[in-house]
């Protein structure tokens, strides 16, 4: 066992309490059609926080809950960066925890 599954798992229920308490989490799912788009954090269908709830965490606590390989890098923190460029303050926590989660994917945390 990896092990960073520990404190990845906590750190994903630390990205969704952020979303929650910021109030950008949904508690409808958006259409399938949405969910199915091929572009890189399905930009052309859902707001990037969407994508953090609906994409993004299950597939790492999928990943996490069958012992899959972790993947060796993570870029998501320079996506939220540029996302939330105008409203940075609103965004600072979120900023951080993706970053925080990089790190911790690669290695470096």
């Amino acid at each position: 066992m990896d092990a960073r599954i520990p404190v990845i798992a906590q750190h994903l229920l630390l990205i969704e309490r952020e979303l929650r308490l910021q109030g950008w989490w949904d508690e409808q799912a958006p259409s399938d059609n949405a969910l199915a788009s091929e572009q890189p954090f399905c930009v052309d269908t859902l707001a990037f926080e969407q994508w953090l709830q609906w994409i993004f965490l299950p597939r790492m606590k999928h990943l996490l809950e069958s012992d899959a390989s972790l993947p060796e890098a993570c870029g998501i923190q320079p996506m939220a960066e540029q996302v939330y460029g105008g409203r940075r303050k609103q965004a600072q926590g979120l900023v951080k925890l993706l970053g925080d989660f990089d790190q911790l994917i690669s290695g470096a945390a």
